[in-house]
């Protein structure tokens, strides 16, 4: 089953999408990879989605991607003896460390490592930032704050600190649970929420050991001002532009999106854009122009998925939010500035085989017309190297690995078939130019671009590249 656009859609199970048939349905439409929501599944709900997202799988012939996205740390006031209460803007709130009745002028905070953390000059936004406090002294015992943005706040309220860094890390007892539950389930890509240093990316690195692909979740100040570090150890990053503008003004989060999409493409790591992209479609079957031209952004910036979240999980038109994301993406990768706009961005490849081979095979894939450009990737390094081009000309990964094959669902533009790999020269040019044909990317006569790594099965060791023609009975012809 053949998308006829290179950006790739990363839809949220959930209530109104959680029966095999339905997510069939997401599949059919678009999706080419499906996300569970930890913050609102069981170990044992997760297993059963896996295996009948496994079943489509099976039922399309097509490797499917599975993400787990960790709930992180879930950061709350107390509770308000009397109800909720109003503050107001210039008056005293304070933070107490052990347990009392909340009232209008301070409330038990249930979160000792935030005490410990907290400094004078650091905000607190309450309730998605409808409430602001900033931090005048703390003891240790009492925090005292004053009242920037008043209100009305109540019982177990959430609370953002876009100042702050815990010392208790991005995981929390119920996130290395999940995480578990996860690699059982043979998930192959982790997310780690509320990410605000690298060793938060090394702590899941030791559990997952290679089992799935990492990836940050950028949603706080913190991780912006540490990308470098972070990006340096994930596999990938998701651009989680909600909690990213209740921390940072909503001014900033268009910038960092585009710093965010360009580092990766230059480190040569899947990004995804995410979060109310389709808002509206949770109760409208169709989705507001600013919404239409939010997507079309990220396909222009060459982001490497798309992602939708209760529009697909728990809204009205899951399947049709799908359809109205794959159309808007076909659309822009039509459009006559599309492909000046990525070349316009592409990076210099870097010092390596792997990026030199790359480079010319996009090179000689566009100045030939080539039909498609077939990787051999066991490890994807192949594979994303490739994508990081971001050629016109259709990418296959072929990978002995299926694991690596569904991982590589998430990348822009690849094509992932798993097939066996290759035992000789001739056997690779021979095998790749079946499966352009078959796959439907070339017909007899065309030309093909084979990339892979000699000798064969070594990962990592992209350093052959072949043009071969596809013959008539669609192996190689010359």
């Amino acid at each position: 089953m053949r998308r006829n656009r290179k950006v790739k859609i990363l839809a949220t199970l959930g209530p109104a999408s959680s029966e095999q048939s339905v997510i069939a349905a997401l599949y059919r439409a678009g999706a080419d990879l499906f996300r569970i929501n930890m913050s609102h599944t069981s170990h044992d709900k997760l297993r059963e989605l896996v295996t009948r997202i496994r079943a489509v799988e099976h039922e399309f012939g097509r490797p499917i991607g599975i993400l787990a996205d960790l709930q992180g740390p879930k950061l709350r006031l107390g509770t308000f003896a009397s109800g909720p209460q109003m503050i107001e803007i210039g008056q005293r709130f304070t933070l107490h460390r052990g347990k009392v009745d909340g009232d209008r002028n301070g409330v038990h905070l249930p979160h000792e490592d935030i005490m410990d953390a907290l400094r004078p000059g650091h905000r607190l936004l309450i309730d998605d930032g409808k409430l602001r406090l900033r931090t005048i002294s703390n003891d240790g015992e009492t925090a005292v704050t004053e009242v920037e943005v008043g209100g009305k706040i109540s019982d177990r309220k959430g609370i953002s600190l876009p100042d702050t860094i815990l010392t208790s890390g991005a995981m929390t007892e119920k996130d290395h649970a999940d995480l578990l539950a996860a690699l059982d389930a043979e998930v192959d890509w982790i997310a780690l929420s509320f990410v605000q240093r690298a060793e938060d990316v090394a702590d899941v690195r030791k559990i997952v050991r290679g089992k799935a692909g990492v990836m940050s979740k950028i949603e706080k100040p913190q991780a912006v001002e540490r990308l470098d570090e972070i990006m340096e150890l994930s596999d990938a990053l998701m651009v989680a532009r909600g909690d990213l503008g209740v921390e940072m003004p909503l001014e900033a989060v268009p910038g960092i999106q585009k710093r965010i999409t360009r580092m990766c493409r230059k480190a040569g790591k899947p990004v995804i854009v995410a979060t109310q992209m389709l808002e509206s479609m949770i109760q409208s079957p169709v989705p507001t122009r600013a919404e239409t031209s939010d997507v079309a952004t990220a396909v222009f910036e060459g982001a490497d998925a798309i992602m939708l979240s209760a529009e697909s999980a728990a809204g009205a038109y899951p399947v049709e939010a799908v359809e109205t994301m794959s159309r808007i993406a076909e659309a822009q990768e039509r459009n006559e500035y599309y492909s000046s706009i990525l070349h316009a961005q592409r990076p210099d490849p870097q010092q390596t085989g792997a990026d030199v081979i790359s480079s010319a095979a996009r090179q000689i894939a566009e100045t030939l017309g080539v039909a498609a450009i077939v990787c051999f990737t066991s490890s994807g390094a192949t594979g994303i190297r490739a994508s990081r081009e971001r050629p016109s000309t259709p990418i296959i990964a072929l990978s002995p690995n299926r694991a690596m094959a569904r991982r590589l669902a998430l990348v822009w533009g690849l094509h992932s078939v798993v097939g066996d790999d290759a035992r000789s020269l001739d056997d690779l040019v021979d095998r790749s130019c079946r499966i352009a044909y078959e796959e439907g990317f070339g017909r007899p006569g065309q030309r093909i671009i084979i990339t892979a790594g000699v000798p064969f099965g070594t990962p990592g060791a992209t350093n052959l590249l072949r043009i071969a023609f596809i013959g008539a009975d669609g192996l190689s012809g010359i």
